[in-house]
């Protein structure tokens, strides 16, 4: 999710969960090709597994891109044929995509033509008026002729004109059906569910019939629903850590960032904005918000902070 999945949030999220694949920010093609690639690629190594979404639609540029990340020690390179915005329309990527399959095939050829790690697509079910389940199910069907065996299904429509990134992930009908569709019409490909997934409840209903959950915005505002998904679903015997000990465990990480990169401009808010949702649905939960969101506190740039926070919620 731009300006949300950065490095820094990768890293509190795997205070949370150790096994659960993180996908970072997309990634333009662009940025990589032209731009500062230590910027946009640096990570940590303890956010492994992650995978890198690479946002673009020339073949050549992309398969760069993914080398680039394959270099830089991805475990998974994932092409945006997802996104609806009108800034990502105008570089002739993000959803709009769907509407050129063979590109997208080509694109997904020329990736693994280049490096050795998987090579994934994150999708949704239809652009614009094409409700047709035929439609996606060609998509799929097009894009596996490049070897893809990994889709990530939005389970709505994009709609490319009309409406704001936001109201495309509310307004057109969620379409779940889609996404067991296409796992039994292709039984033989992992078929991932992304959408208005927000419990574990409906996480475990999903997986009767596909193969994983991706969840965004709610991993985001209410990270330690996370918490358990080493035991559930991945069989880790590791104690599950509270709240405090997450927070704990992100303050060492904070301190040698702000060591480091403090003279580059890194501020404490930079990490600590992606932990404010820790103690969502607790007692004392907009305190906390409120301590890690002054304004006065953070310019000091003391990680203890984040003990003020858990103490005076």
């Amino acid at each position: 999710m731009m300006d949300w999945t950065d490095r820094h949030c990768r890293v509190f999220h795997r205070q949370i969960t150790k096994h659960t694949w993180l996908y970072t920010e997309m990634v333009t093609t662009g940025a990589l090709v032209y731009g500062d690639v230590e910027r946009h690629l640096r990570f940590s190594e303890e956010e492994h597994p992650v995978a890198l979404q690479l946002g673009g639609s020339d073949p050549h540029d992309l398969a760069i891109a993914a080398k680039l990340g394959e270099q830089w020690g991805y475990d998974e390179i994932n092409l945006n044929c997802g996104c609806p915005s009108e800034r990502v329309q105008k570089g002739a990527f993000g959803a709009c995509l769907m509407a050129e399959p063979e590109l997208v095939r080509d694109c997904v050829k020329a990736m693994r033509d280049a490096v050795s790690i998987d090579v994934t697509v994150k999708h949704r079910i239809g652009i614009n008026d094409s409700e047709s389940y035929d439609f996606v199910r060609d998509f799929v069907g097009t894009v596996a002729d490049a070897g893809c065996t990994t889709f990530i299904v939005h389970a709505r429509n994009a709609i490319l004109k009309g409406l704001s990134p936001k109201e495309n992930r509310e307004i057109p009908p969620l379409k779940y059906d889609y996404a067991y569709r296409l796992k039994r019409d292709f039984p033989q490909f992992e078929i991932l569910i992304n959408g208005g997934i927000k419990t574990e409840a409906e996480i475990d209903l999903h997986l009767q019939h596909v193969d994983g959950v991706m969840l965004g915005r709610e991993a985001y505002h209410n990270p330690y629903l996370m918490a358990t998904f080493d035991s559930k679903y991945y069989g880790d015997p590791a104690p599950v850590k509270n709240r405090e000990e997450v927070l704990r465990a992100m303050m060492p990480y904070i301190a040698a960032q702000l060591a480091k990169e403090g003279g580059r401009g890194l501020k404490l808010n930079t990490i600590t904005r992606h932990m404010l949702g820790l103690m969502q649905g607790v007692p004392g939960a907009r305190q906390f918000r409120q301590t890690l969101s002054d304004s006065k506190r953070l310019a000091a740039g003391n990680p203890d902070l984040l003990l003020e926070a858990l103490q005076g919620r």
